[in-house]
């Protein structure tokens, strides 16, 4: 006879349907707790290792590949889309990051120029009428401008504002991507004074121009926003913004993203906040000498001659125009741009990377002439065109 095991178990009676809910609820809160403790502690090992790559000096460069280049030395390299664009005289070729040549357009420029937004950029011939417009799949449009052509800028659309050459009387016009015109301003030079520089904003609404007067024997500068949509169709000129700076010459302006605008003068900044209508917002004094400027979507860059002229530094600043970075820099570098957190500067043979908190990642002699150096897909690693080669290196330690 086979002896039954008394149960241990006993009967506790039938849950009621609160009981069932508080009991799930308890669950699902406990699970949710819990996968939010392993989610925190995996982003903070993602980010801490991804910090400890990027924030870390690196003392050698390994040529991870090497191609040599067949055309002419006298190239230029700028990034577009997941490529590069190589534009010279003879035309534009858009270079994938082997070096192969994805699509070649021709043309003749004697002085190129370049302007590059996120969808097209246009290449125009500096004292000439060539205008071309591309995207990332070849030409867009291209066509002949009536006057030489002095300065370009192209919105994300492939709307595009030059300043034409006519001696006392220069002329500002937008065109489509076609060479249909859109908007022609005459400028009064005796009024405005001379357009020094100019930036379309990304949707081609907007379009910013400084000018330099130097009439009655005084010297300023005036900063004109015409908005082309419908805050400007019912203003004089589409003119909605206007102001004047005694004493300073503003050679630079650009739009950070849709509604930041930034006008660099010889010593100082100045930031404009608005989509529609650009006003100023902030006035940021510098006591340095200015030697170069960059910028991205979030920072507004310089490299500045020390006050005791022994040397140079690299300032950074955010939109608000507060100061985030300040460093040092050993050498003197002419070409600087800013892609993502990395400052990248180079000159001659020697190229220098540092990161947004100050940290010199590194600082070599590459053995080559360097045309361009772009940051390529991957963690420490860049593309350095030279006169001879296109190179593909990686930082190690």
């Amino acid at each position: 006879m086979v002896r039954k095991r008394k149960s241990t178990l006993k009967a506790s009676g039938t849950l009621s349907m609160e009981e069932i809910n508080y009991l799930t609820r308890k669950y699902r809160t406990a699970r949710a707790k819990r996968n939010a403790t392993i989610l925190f502690f995996l982003i903070m090992v993602v980010a801490g290792t991804y910090m400890l790559i990027t924030e870390h000096a690196y003392s050698k460069v390994y040529k991870a590949a090497s191609y040599t280049k067949t055309s002419s030395d006298n190239n230029q390299y700028v990034a577009f889309h997941n490529g590069i664009v190589r534009y010279s005289r003879n035309g534009v070729t858009y270079l994938n990051h082997k070096n192969k040549e994805l699509w070649i357009q021709s043309g003749q420029f004697k002085n190129p120029i370049i302007d590059v937004n996120k969808n097209v950029f246009a290449i125009a011939d500096c004292g000439g009428n060539s205008v071309q417009i591309f995207d990332r799949k070849g030409l867009k449009g291209e066509f002949e401008t009536t006057l030489p052509v002095e300065k370009i800028s192209i919105s994300n659309q492939g709307v595009i504002s030059i300043i034409l050459k006519n001696g006392n009387t220069p002329y500002i016009v937008t065109y489509d991507s076609s060479g249909n015109i859109l908007v022609e301003n005459e400028v009064s030079v005796s009024s405005l004074g001379y357009p020094t520089a100019l930036d379309m904003s990304e949707d081609g609404t907007v379009l910013a121009v400084t000018y330099l007067d130097t009439g009655n024997g005084s010297l300023k500068s005036k900063v004109i926003c015409y908005n082309f949509g419908e805050k400007g169709k019912n203003k004089t000129n589409h003119i909605v913004s206007q102001k004047e700076y005694d004493e300073e010459i503003m050679p630079e302006i650009y739009f950070m993203d849709k509604s930041n605008l930034v006008v660099v003068s010889d010593h100082s900044f100045i930031i404009y906040s608005g989509k529609d209508v650009p006003k100023k917002k902030k006035e940021v004094t510098l006591k340095q000498e200015i030697q170069g400027t960059f910028h991205t979507s979030k920072y507004i860059g310089f490299i500045l001659l020390k006050e005791d002229k022994t040397g140079y530094e690299v300032c950074l600043y955010n939109k608000a125009g507060k100061q985030i970075m300040c460093k040092d820099i050993k050498g003197e570098y002419s070409n600087v741009s800013m892609t993502g957190s990395e400052i990248i500067m180079y000159e001659g043979s020697r190229y220098c990377v540092i990161t947004k908190t100050g940290v010199e990642r590194v600082n070599k002699d590459l053995g080559m002439n360097i045309l361009s150096v772009i940051p390529a897909n991957g963690i420490n690693k860049y593309w350095v065109m030279g006169t001879n080669e296109l190179r593909v290196i990686y930082l190690v330690r």
